[in-house]
């Protein structure tokens, strides 16, 4: 794929996104370290009842896989920070490489908008750090299949280039008013 069709965004987008995801992501990981050693840890981000990783993370949806979830984003982010630095170098991105990052942030986020909704309605507590990691993964996959949309040869994928955005910012007011609906009113 020459570069010229992968927007700077992009590159942007991968490049902060992807630390500040790994950042919540290894904070995550270092509070449920210390939450296995020390039971009566009080995680940094506890703020009250509703807005309490530490509650969130001892949880059996935290570990999905039978690991800390929190790891899938230690280990991916820095992936895709380096792919946003190259797209920002201009060094050449194959377009089969944006493929998989539509393909895997495209799981992540159905998987993210299941943490949300297990958060929100099952758990009935707000993990600040998953909110974040969750509010990077979302952008990631809309934006990274914009750019392989509008350089497709199929003509449907490219009628959606132009509701990427709309999407990203419909997931954010979806997840946004079920915050607010359950905590809130």
């Amino acid at each position: 794929m020459n570069n010229k069709t992968v927007s700077k965004n992009l590159g942007w987008l991968l490049s902060v996104g992807g630390v500040v995801g790994w950042i919540s992501s290894f904070i995550l990981t270092i509070d449920k370290i210390k939450l296995l050693e020390n039971p009566k840890y009080i995680s940094s981000c506890n703020v009250n009842s509703v807005l309490a990783c530490g509650n969130v993370v001892k949880t059996a949806q935290a570990s999905v896989f039978g690991f800390p979830n929190s790891i899938i984003g230690v280990s991916s982010f820095p992936i895709l920070v380096l792919i946003g630095v190259l797209i920002l170098l201009d060094v050449f991105i194959p377009r089969w490489m944006l493929q998989i990052i539509a393909l895997v942030s495209g799981l992540a986020t159905l998987f993210v908008s299941w943490l949300a909704f297990q958060s929100i309605y099952v758990i009935e507590i707000l993990c600040p750090y998953c909110i974040v990691v969750w509010a990077m993964t979302v952008p990631i996959f809309f934006l990274t299949s914009r750019d392989l949309f509008k350089n497709s040869r199929n003509s449907t994928l490219k009628l959606l280039v132009p509701f990427t955005g709309f999407l990203t910012l419909a997931w954010f007011a979806v997840v946004g008013a079920a915050i607010t609906l359950q905590f809130v009113i």
